[in-house]
């Protein structure tokens, strides 16, 4: 597995701001949105560019643009749907998919509620949204469907990583790529990370 922790001082500070309980749900959202930008920049690298003919100030010539109409971005809900307005920003011609999933506060198994994919994702380069990677079964239930669906280039996009969680991943899914701010400590007797950021999910949507 291609694990890519980003030190750009960019990001790091963006994670840290992240942990600060003082953060106002406006601002937990915004920079939410800017380190999703961030990490998307980094995910996409190695893309590869075509080239399209288009018309320009001088007439008409050929250059390189991303395919975007092969790339997918699918938020986690809830809380990696606080991460789609940053993926957007940086790629707005992106398809977007859906995974609903839910963790089970006494096993901590993912339990899925809902599935909306685009069509032929055998074809895609899918880029899975979520702002936690804790125990990892979340993220390794998703990676299941959109396999599921024929996709054989995945990236993760997460904030934090918990060590645990990176390692069932290693297990499940050792082709996945996953592009993270920061791996921290340890997840405590309730399945969260420390020092980690809180309920990312609750503090994006102003839950209390």
């Amino acid at each position: 597995m291609g694990v890519y922790v980003i030190k750009h001082p960019l990001v790091v500070d963006k994670v840290n701001t992240l942990r600060r309980i003082k953060l106002s749900t406006e601002e937990f959202r915004e920079t939410s949105k800017e380190l999703t930008t961030l990490l998307i920049y980094e995910a996409t690298r190695d893309l590869c560019l075509k080239k399209r003919r288009i018309k320009y100030w001088l007439g008409y010539g050929s250059f390189s643009f991303l395919p975007g109409k092969k790339l997918v971005i699918i938020p986690i809900l809830r809380a990696g749907i606080g991460m789609l307005a940053g993926a957007f920003q940086i790629t707005p011609g992106l398809k977007a998919g859906f995974i609903g999933l839910y963790r089970d506060h006494q096993t901590l198994k993912a339990i899925q509620y809902y599935v909306n994919l685009p069509n032929k994702m055998n074809e895609k380069i899918a880029f899975i949204l979520d702002p936690m990677l804790a125990t990892g079964n979340s993220l390794v239930a998703a990676v299941n469907i959109v396999k599921g669906a024929g996709c054989k280039d995945i990236r993760a996009i997460c904030f934090v990583a918990a060590p645990e969680g990176l390692k069932q991943l290693t297990k499940k899914h050792p082709d996945l790529k996953i592009y993270v701010a920061a791996i921290d400590e340890k997840l405590n007797d309730i399945g969260y990370i420390v020092p980690g950021l809180g309920d990312a999910g609750d503090r994006m949507l102003g839950v209390k």
